[in-house]
């Protein structure tokens, strides 16, 4: 797909207007008497510590026509702004307030002028408009969700129908703060996965409160949440790294289709694709997984007659709990490195 804003992920916002060093102001005519902070407002008792407004769950579709073969991404698209005033809520003075209307509009020229390449170049591409567009804005942010299509298989790849395929969610979170180097934090949620062998859990505190036994042979089943982030976005590739990391939990997970791998606990599970990860994307710092535990309990058949039970002892029923559930997460990140 055309690219052509690749730069803009790395330019550093102007501030020219607001004047070297200085602290940015009200371009419009905002009266210097009128106490503009919460803090001037409340005689020093309060502060307003945080603010912000976007909008919220912009949807699109993105066709990239290429003669007769057809490339799709659809996404949805969340914008947020803080500006550096706190007038707007505290005299209700909206002369710096760009429109959430604007903010939606804003996602779609971006789009349609520069097409999209990946979610985390298109966030980094939207922030960094409104922080040139807008000397009032001091912090940008904006959130990426991509549904995830396919292209139709029929018999060969099909050059303009595709499938809808919800493996996993992919998003991505883009912020960038003036004076401030852009942030990308990527991430995958949904990964629904169930194995029905290699999977154990033994050996775990036993006292007056344990009424769990050992299961040294149990059904695994999660649904996997990660999130990463970058420290060198200049050789980033977005795309593999995405990829990368869902390959590696459904690697770890899996294992070999023929013997697959042993699991001693959801915890090691997760340990090891995290690992995997950093181990080949140089570019992620860190990597933080959620793995819920997703039940399927053994059906008790032993109190019915064994002439009622008896049939192919190929058949195993097991019983689907989704709460309460235990909850499994991990951050791994990269030691920062001697300095000698």
């Amino acid at each position: 797909m055309p690219w052509t804003s690749t730069n803009r992920i790395y330019a550093k916002p102007s501030n020219s207007s607001a004047g070297e060093g200085g602290p940015l102001v009200a371009s419009r005519g905002t009266s210097a008497t009128a106490a503009t902070t919460a803090a001037a407002d409340s005689g020093g008792r309060f502060e307003l510590s945080d603010h912000g407004y976007g909008k919220g769950s912009v949807k699109l579709l993105h066709v990239h026509r290429d003669g007769e073969r057809h490339a799709i991404r659809e996404f949805e698209v969340s914008t947020e702004l803080k500006l550096a005033s706190e007038s707007a809520y505290i005299v209700g003075d909206n002369k710096e307030v760009v429109a959430t209307d604007s903010q939606k509009n804003t996602v779609y020229v971006l789009a349609k002028k520069h097409g999209i390449k990946t979610p985390e170049e298109f966030g980094a591409v939207v922030v960094n408009h409104f922080l040139y567009t807008y000397k009032q804005v001091a912090e940008a942010r904006c959130h990426v969700i991509e549904y995830p299509w396919e292209r139709l298989q029929a018999g060969a790849p099909h050059n303009h129908a595709f499938v809808f395929s919800p493996t996993a969610t992919r998003w991505c979170e883009v912020s960038q703060a003036r004076h401030e180097a852009v942030v990308v934090k990527s991430g995958l949620k949904g990964l629904r996965v169930l194995k029905t062998t290699q999977s154990a859990f033994v050996d775990f505190v036993q006292d007056e409160y344990t009424t769990l036994s050992d299961a040294a042979e149990r059904i695994f089943s999660t649904v996997v949440e990660a999130e990463w982030t970058y420290d060198n976005m200049r050789k980033a590739d977005f795309d593999n790294a995405w990829l990368t990391v869902k390959d590696a939990i459904l690697d770890k997970f899996a294992g070999p289709p023929d013997t697959g791998v042993y699991s001693p606990s959801v915890q090691h599970t997760l340990y090891q694709a995290e690992k995997t990860v950093l181990e080949k994307v140089s570019e992620i710092s860190w990597i933080r997984m959620t793995m819920p535990n997703k039940h399927y309990l053994n059906i008790d058949v032993s109190k019915f007659p064994a002439n009622v039970t008896k049939g192919d002892p190929r058949h195993y029923i097991y019983q689907p709990i989704d709460k309460p559930a235990g909850l499994i997460y991990a951050q791994l990140r990269r030691r920062p490195k001697s300095r000698l």
